[in-house]
């Protein structure tokens, strides 16, 4: 399996340029470390879904959360009207 779909919280982080960001469930994160194995900080292909807005994209890995980060372009958030707090449902895949 290449895709995923969870539903995550959308946070913010604090740093210059308040990039918005969902973290991926454990069993998500686990999942792509299965299919597409990397070390380091290698971030990893995917086309993202979220509501009717669909955009490629990388997820990066986090060693603080031990999974990946999938951050929200401003574009993707105004469409879908998304905010800092607002659970969102996801739908990722591998590409590639």
């Amino acid at each position: 399996m290449d895709s995923f779909s969870f539903a995550a919280t959308v946070w913010r982080h604090s740093g210059q340029g308040g990039w918005h960001f969902v973290t991926l469930p454990e069993d998500v994160a686990e999942a792509i470390r299965f299919f597409r194995p990397s070390k380091g900080f290698t971030p990893i292909a995917v086309a993202a879904e979220i509501g009717g807005t669909r955009w490629r994209t990388s997820v990066f890995p986090d060693s603080k959360s031990r999974s990946y980060l999938l951050a929200l372009k401003a574009d993707v958030r105004k469409a879908e009207k998304i905010g800092h707090g607002d659970t969102v449902s996801v739908r990722l895949s591998l590409i590639g």
